[in-house]
Order: C-alpha cells, then sequence, then structure tokens
C-alpha cells in the first residue's frame, strides 16, 4: 500500500538524517530508512487496534445503560451492536491480526480513558443511535465504522495520541487513512487484508534503497551537476531540503528507466512544496527543467517501457 510518494519522503528524511549527523554512513541511512518503512506498517496497524478496542466499549455501555434502575425504552432496545457485528468480529477472530497486536506490544500503547473518550464522543451522534436501534445488513456495519474512524480523526486527542508514539504520522497520515478505510470497507470478507500493508519489494527496496544508496553514493557527483544551474545562488545558501530534492530527482532521471521524467519532475515539486521553504516550488521546478533539458541534450537520459520519454 506504499506508494513511491511515501517512499520518496522516507529516502528524503534518510538523506536529511545523513547531512545533519557527520557520523551517519550508508548503512545508518539504510537502517533509519528500513526502520521508517517498519514504523508506518506498525502505525496502520496501531490504528486498526485503536478502532477495535473503542468499539467494545459498547458492551460496557449496553451494560450501563440496562442496569438503570429506571432505563428507558432506548436503553432496553440498546446493544453493544457496534462491537458484536460481522465485520468487527472478523477482526476480532483473525488470529493472525492479533498475533501481530501481541507481538508488537500495541495494548502497551493503549489508555483505556483515550478509547473511552472516542467512543463517547461517538455515542452522542444520531448516526450511532440509530445504527443501534436498527436492524440493518453488513454495509450498516461498514459504514458505521467508517463513521466511527473518520470521528476518531477528527478528535485533537487522537492526533496527539498519533504524534506522541508515532513521529512518522504527520507524514504518514494521508497514507494510513487510506488504507483504514479499504480494510473496513473489505470488512467481513477479507479481514486479512492487513497483511497487504507490508513493505512492497519492488517498492521499497528496487525503488527506495536503491535510490537512498545512488543519491548517496554520487553525492559530489550530482552537487556539481546542479551547481552550474543554480547559477547567482551559492551552493551554500540553497536551502539543504531543496539540495536533496534535486539530487534525488536527478537519480531518477538517470537511473530508473520506467519512471517517466514528467512524474519525476512533478513529483519533487510537490515534495517542496510540503517539506521545504514558500520559494521551493519555484525553485525546485526551474532547476530540475533547465537540468532536464541538458540532460537529455547529452543523451543521459534513457527510458523504456511505459517510462518512456516522449
Amino acid at each position: 500500500m506504499l506508494s513511491r510518494r511515501n517512499i520518496r519522503i522516507k529516502v528524503l528524511q534518510a538523506l536529511y538524517m545523513m547531512g545533519r549527523d557527520p557520523e551517519a554512513d550508508n548503512e545508518s541511512a539504510l537502517k533509519f530508512y528500513r526502520n521508517s518503512l517498519e514504523k508506518s506498517q506498525e502505525l496502520y496497524l496501531f490504528n486498526l487496534f485503536n478502532l477495535i478496542k473503542t468499539t467494545e466499549f459498547a458492551v460496557e455501555d449496553t451494560e450501563r445503560k440496562q442496569a438503570k434502575y429506571l432505563p428507558s425504552e432506548d436503553d432496553k432496545n440498546f446493544s453493544a451492536k457496534l462491537f458484536e457485528n460481522s465485520s468487527v468480529q472478523a477482526l476480532v477472530k483473525e488470529e493472525g491480526l492479533q498475533e501481530v497486536f501481541h507481538k508488537r506490544n500495541l495494548k502497551d500503547l493503549i489508555e483505556e480513558d483515550t478509547i473511552r473518550k472516542y467512543y463517547k464522543g461517538f455515542a452522542k451522534s444520531m448516526e450511532y443511535r440509530d445504527y443501534v436501534l436498527n436492524q440493518d445488513g453488513e454495509s450498516s456495519d461498514r459504514k458505521i465504522l467508517l463513521a466511527l474512524y473518520k470521528h476518531m480523526t477528527k478528535e485533537d486527542l487522537f492526533e496527539e495520541n498519533m504524534d506522541d508514539h508515532f513521529l512518522t504520522w504527520e507524514d504518514d497520515k494521508s497514507l494510513i487513512v487510506g488504507a483504514m478505510k479499504k480494510t473496513i470497507k473489505a470488512l467481513p470478507d477479507t479481514p486479512e487484508l492487513f497483511r497487504t500493508f507490508r513493505p512492497d519489494y519492488e517498492a521499497c527496496v528496487e525503488f527506495g534503497e536503491n535510490l537512498l544508496i545512488e543519491t548517496a553514493a554520487k553525492d559530489d557527483e550530482l552537487e556539481k551537476m546542479i551547481g552550474p544551474a543554480v547559477e547567482n545562488w551559492e551552493l551554500d545558501r540553497v536551502a539543504s531540503i531543496d539540495m536533496i530534492l534535486l539530487k534525488m530527482a536527478l537519480c531518477e532521471f538517470m537511473g530508473f528507466p520506467t519512471i517517466p521524467t514528467k512524474v519525476t519532475l512533478n513529483e519533487y515539486v510537490e515534495l517542496s512544496k510540503l517539506y521545504s521553504t514558500d520559494k521551493s516550488k519555484d525553485f525546485v521546478n526551474g532547476i530540475l527543467d533547465k537540468l532536464l533539458k541538458e540532460l537529455n541534450d547529452e543523451d543521459k537520459i534513457q527510458k523504456s517501457g511505459r517510462g518512456l520519454e516522449d
């Protein structure tokens, strides 16, 4: 489920770490990169674990409502449907998933009061009340889980919880949310979909690791190529993030024949908007456009297959 953009971000972070730490070498950068991939997978699993644990409070809520001295009609009809529905139970009964949760000790990252607040906030919604009191099918089960997860991600407490445990949350948020939606929509038929959120060899190794190794190994060579294109800018005045992005893009231009140059250029311009200065977008776009023309004139770019350059 990791996209090439996610991979590029993690390579960028590893190269930035190398630049900030004089003692960092290629091996430590690779270790940093691989650990970042692992943390993304764990972050997805932690989101899934939070969702399941939140639904469990429906059991406690049901017992409380039905134990009232004078329960209302709604109290009498209330049930732990949120937890007992087929979609949640498919996850609960998926042994492989529960084993992964246990191995990663995700329960140690959970605070009961925090999970209870997620549930209580969602329990106030008419959407939840209608779901519990009506008899609907599996599509309703999926819909309510999507609504619950959406509610959770909008909570400041949820954001704080993710940030506290995972430094990659801000970078991986859109990826994780998309993966969670895909997982929920596949329930109850495919609870093992969580297995697909693993580092893909082609994306993470053949692309990501090679991009990291090549950019680090050719650092001086790439800097010399960039120098003349910068013109009136001194290299040491170029933002460090911009310089890393330019070097990564050059490596993609010349070393990854199946990735179209237009895709590479657009991706690094987008990353400059996300991770660098306000002026970086135009700077990176201009420099890469100039370098791309020079490389084409010198016949240093060879694209093949679907990545064939126009």
